[in-house]
């Protein structure tokens, strides 16, 4: 049987610089799930919104993904050492290739928003009918969010508004924990009504104290 051995370093095979870390075949999958899931619910907010900012980050986590998928690739490989791991690995590759396709199948929405397409207005109303949204924002040296930790901040449970992720540079903080810490110029995703999202932004620009 294939072990689930760490990844080593692979040569980037995109824009973004590949930063490695010591993992699993097992946390690359679950990573690269997490993704895309993410990417499919930007890709359509994008679009219903009209928002640039959004689609713009499904094509950063378009490349995250293929990274991933690279990363992950040269590993299966190298692990394969008889007739048993190489159906092993057969298995792993197909749940990559999957998740990659979802991923390129979200870019492609993005860019419908990117490039003006647009849908039809039919389309749009159905999809604006959801109270849930995301947001995107870069939190201010201001903001009295910075050195929190997001089980501090308690976001859901003062504007059901959770972090979906954080974007530190290039690096990607796929559904963060509570003892994730936030930072100045840290770009959050943000997932939740209207009303709560507003706050939250306005607070991620140096607005007074969430203390309530």
């Amino acid at each position: 049987m294939v072990e689930d051995q760490s990844v080593g370093e692979g040569e980037p095979h995109s824009s973004m610089e590949l930063s490695y870390t010591p993992c699993s075949v097992r946390s690359l999958l679950i990573e690269m799930k997490n993704i895309s899931q993410l990417m499919v619910d930007l890709a359509y907010s994008s679009v219903i919104f009209r928002d640039k900012d959004l689609a713009e980050e499904v094509l950063r986590l378009e490349e995250r993904v293929d990274q991933l998928t690279y990363i992950l690739t040269m590993n299966a490989v190298l692990a394969v050492r008889d007739k048993e791991d190489a159906i092993d690995v057969a298995g792993i590759l197909k749940a990559a290739t999957a998740i990659d396709g979802i991923s390129n199948a979200a870019a492609d929405i993005a860019i419908v928003e990117l490039r003006g397409l647009g849908i039809h207005p039919l389309l749009l109303e159905a999809f604006e009918s959801t109270e849930e949204r995301l947001g995107k924002i870069t939190v201010s040296p201001n903001s009295p969010f910075v050195g929190k930790s997001l089980s501090t901040l308690m976001l859901p449970q003062r504007y059901g508004v959770d972090v979906a992720a954080i974007r530190r540079g290039v690096e990607f903080i796929i559904d963060p924990s509570g003892s994730d810490v936030v930072k100045s110029g840290d770009i959050l995703i943000l997932r939740g009504d209207r009303e709560g999202l507003e706050e939250v932004i306005d607070l991620c620009k140096g607005g007074e104290s969430y203390e309530k």
